[in-house]
């Protein structure tokens, strides 16, 4: 049956809407299968239950309208992203999904007049009938089907899925519980049988016996283990175990353990209690394999043993020669599962990493990756690299799971490797349409916590997110807003993305409650690239939403800081809450404390202050500070009258009519030419910055961005001007500004606003500004000041030239022509 699209705005809507019209579904059927989907998950009834919009025509001719996404999404998204910013709009209100209709629409005759062409299209009332009915059934059973592949595959097991690498070895098959592996299913009758030979023994069996009626009862149905575990004579053969656990062999323990698991016995029951405190007591006479055994029986009942697992790693310490691949793998896999990283095994899983690296599977690669990530263990950079060295060799041919994890060691440990990044940007754009939504999440945040910019990555993740939003938690949502703003990437269908996530946000807005830093990242994102939803804005500087924020593990004065400033600034016209003026005053004090120790001091920032008070004639021609706090990065702010002579404006002490001393030096073509090239040719900026880099420099750069390997991207950065410019030597005369500079004399001057800019201001090997940088610079320009940046591929290589050449190119900079044409 054909289909035909509608993109047309409708009457009386808020959006532009669009519509698939195919035949109807049967109501009556989906009616209550909506109904159980709600029951079953609440969070996403709203999605599921009202999965169609309905047009009524002048001639009813019962057809249903269905909602498809894919086949509007550019005029959709645009009246989308105007409701989500409408300050008006309730929080509670309900959005609609890009991938899945939320609301169900009835349209009177008015609109139905509006669509001639749809309502010539369809087929005459009573025609086929039964055609009608078999394709309806048909779409009906497909769209299920469809539907319930796409939830498989964005389904995320956190227990499962990192035990993939067991299947790759058959010795993980005596250090890994296996729950897939088949066993012979026991009769009820005998399951019975031997509950009622518990209940008139009452504990007389042997620890044989009790071990085989663990065994047996464990291969009962699934469906029955339930009701066995509460089961009374259940409990008491558990009594029994429990009162001669002392009596059992390691292996017997064992099996009951492993009983345990296929029952599904909770955590915290009195039997495990009993089975921890006994392992903890054998630990020195069982062998590794027993020991990674039962740590991963731990594991699969999800049950806490934090003394076992300490007694396991002081024995892996000691016998750690002794250890095989799969044990090794199997051991970091525990450790990571446990969420503890043992000090004095760092240096020794580095070396054993290396030792088996080259042996590991991909699966074992990223499980090894996983463990690291998951335990917060520290990694070197060597060890780092030789893991990325790997990988990125064979990276077709490695799972997407696997790569995720190895990708979130790279962004906890910092490490750059662009021939990694760079393949990455080469296999996995194709792969993101069949990535679930956390592994999407995880690709994306590696690029932006790295700086690392790739418009094949980023605008695949954009194109495919807005059908998977729905999938997204509420820290995916965050993520991906802040991964884009951070990266200021704006992708092709940024209407529609920004929309959908925005919904979403208002969706998961009660998981906000608990986390509430994934709120602030995400309407930080936002900023970054212009966006300010208010409702959620004013939302989140609430008081009981800032009160909430204090009891997060994570500091976010700073984010609220950053966040309210900038909506003051950008959005004259919100009229939402605001924080206080007592954090506004508390958290300016803490920033501008921090950057007196770490940022004003730095060399490149020292030095440019220095010059500048020598080539404009004293310190109350510049202030070295920051104009805006919240951006939390400084200025060098110098004012210049419109005629372009500067003027005295940070008067801490009373100065007046303070000549400019003249430095004495002619700005050639020569000279503009050596400053563009440097000493040599053939040395790329960056690699001057390294150079020139003093002592300690390194440390206070911002953390967590990567090193610099590469710096081909960044070689040019021309000084483009009229290098003929000539400064005359005039003896106890003020410097004058050349004819060419002079303009009319007016009242009103030039806020300049000086950015000693370092590569963490960039994405990596690029000359692309990070958001927050962005943010600022908008923010300067919108409060009158013209942003003049003196960048670190021109300026950290002058700071090892003369003192001349480098007032040559402060001078060049301060009173460049444009910059007064511009205020003016």
């Amino acid at each position: 049956m054909a289909t035909v699209l509608i993109c047309r705005r409708f009457p009386r809507l808020s959006r532009v809407t669009a519509f698939s019209t195919t035949a109807k579904c049967k109501a009556e059927s989906g009616s209550s299968k909506s109904e159980q989907e709600k029951e079953e998950n609440p969070e996403t009834a709203n999605t599921r239950s009202e999965s169609a919009a309905t047009i009524q025509l002048l001639n009813p001719l019962d057809y249903r309208v269905l909602y498809n996404p894919s086949a509007y999404a550019k005029s959709r998204a645009a009246s989308q992203q105007h409701a989500a910013r409408s300050s008006g709009q309730a929080l509670g209100d309900t959005f609609t999904s890009p991938g899945r209709a939320q609301v169900q629409h009835t349209f009177g005759n008015a609109s139905s007049q509006a669509l001639p062409s749809v309502r010539n299209a369809l087929p005459k009332p009573k025609s086929k009938p039964l055609l009608k009915q078999t394709t309806s059934a048909c779409l009906s059973v497909a769209q299920t089907k469809e539907e319930a592949e796409k939830d498989k595959r964005e389904m995320h097991d956190s227990k499962e899925d990192p035990r993939v690498f067991q299947k790759g070895r058959p010795e993980y098959k005596s250090l890994s519980y296996d729950k897939f592996e088949p066993v012979e299913t026991l009769p009820l009758e005998e399951g019975d049988s031997i509950l009622h030979s518990v209940a008139i023994c009452k504990g007389s069996q042997s620890p044989g016996a009790i071990t085989d009626y663990f065994c047996k009862l464990s291969r009962l149905p699934v469906e029955q283990h339930a009701a066995l575990v509460s089961d009374p004579r259940f409990n008491t053969l558990c009594r029994c175990a429990v009162k001669n656990i002392g009596l059992f062999s390691t292996s017997e323990l064992v099996d009951i353990l492993k009983a345990c698991v296929r029952l599904v016995v909770p955590p915290t029951h009195p039997l495990l209690n009993a089975c921890e405190n006994e392992f903890c007591r054998r630990v020195w006479d069982m062998n590794l394999d027993q020991l990674l055994l039962v740590a991963d029986c731990w594991r699969c009942l999800e049950r806490s043993v934090p003394s076992y697992l300490s007694i396991l790693f002081s024995y892996a310490n000691m016998h750690w020669k002794d250890l095989t691949l799969p044990q090794f793998v199997q051991l970091l896999y525990i450790i990571g599962e446990g969420r503890r990283s043992p000090a004095d095994l760092t240096q020794k899983v580095e070396s054993m990493i290396l030792k088996y690296l080259d042996s590991f599977t991909l699966e074992e690669v990223g499980a090894v990756c996983l463990g690291l990530f998951k335990s917060l263990s520290g990694i070197s950079d060597h060890v780092m690299r030789k893991i990325a060295d790997r990988v990125y060799l064979q990276m077709e041919d490695m799972s997407t799971y696997a790569l995720v994890n190895v990708l979130k060691v790279l962004r906890y440990s910092r490490v750059d490797h662009l021939p990694l990044l760079k393949e990455l940007g080469k296999v996995i754009p194709a792969r993101i349409p069949t990535v679930n939504i956390q592994g999407i999440m995880h690709i994306t945040l590696t690029c932006s916590s790295l700086h690392y910019f790739d418009e094949g990555i980023m605008a695949a993740v954009a194109m495919s997110l807005p059908s998977k939003v729905t999938y997204c938690r509420s820290k995916d949502a965050a993520k991906f807003l802040w991964s884009f703003g951070c990266l200021d990437y704006e992708p092709p269908n940024e209407e529609e993305f920004y929309s959908s996530l925005i919904e979403q946000m208002h969706r998961k807005l009660h998981e906000f409650r608990k986390y509430p830093e994934h709120l602030l990242t995400g309407l930080l994102g936002l900023a970054f690239v212009k966006r300010f939803p208010e409702d959620l804005i004013d939302y989140a500087l609430r008081d009981e939403f800032v009160q909430k924020t204090r009891g997060s593990k994570y500091e976010l004065k700073k984010d609220l800081f950053t966040l309210s400033k900038s909506v003051e600034i950008e959005c004259p016209s919100y009229q939402g809450s605001r924080l206080p003026p007592q954090l506004y005053q508390e958290m300016t004090e803490m920033v501008l404390n921090f950057a007196e120790q770490e940022i004003y001091v730095r060399p490149e920032i020292v030095e440019a202050v220095s010059l500048l008070e020598s080539m404009l004639g004293g310190p109350e021609y510049v202030k070295n500070h920051m104009i805006l706090p919240h951006t939390r990065s400084s200025d060098l702010e110098v004012h210049l009258a419109m005629d372009g002579h500067p003027i005295p404006f940070n008067l801490k002490d009373p100065i007046t009519d303070k000549k400019l001393k003249d430095f004495g030096v002619s700005l050639t073509d020569d000279l503009m030419t050596q400053l563009i090239k440097g000493r040599s040719n053939s040395q790329s900026p960056v690699e001057v910055e390294n150079e020139a880099r003093t002592p300690g420099q390194e440390g206070r750069e911002e953390a967590g961005t990567p090193n610099v390997g590469d710096s081909a991207a960044l070689s040019g950065g021309a000084l483009l001007a009229d290098a003929r410019l000539q400064v005359e030597p005039k003896s106890e005369r003020c410097l004058e500004v050349p004819p060419s500079r002079t303009l009319n004399r007016q009242p009103r001057q030039v806020k300049l606003a000086l950015q000693v800019s370092n590569r963490n201001h960039y994405c990596y090997c690029s000359k692309r500004l990070l958001g927050l940088h962005c943010l600022k610079r908008r923010q300067l320009q919108q409060l009158g000041y013209v942003v003049v940046e003196l960048p670190f591929w021109e300026w950290f290589p002058l700071l090892k030239r003369t003192r001349l050449e480098k007032l040559s190119y402060l001078h060049y900079k301060v009173f460049d022509p444009a910059l007064l044409s511009r205020a003016g």
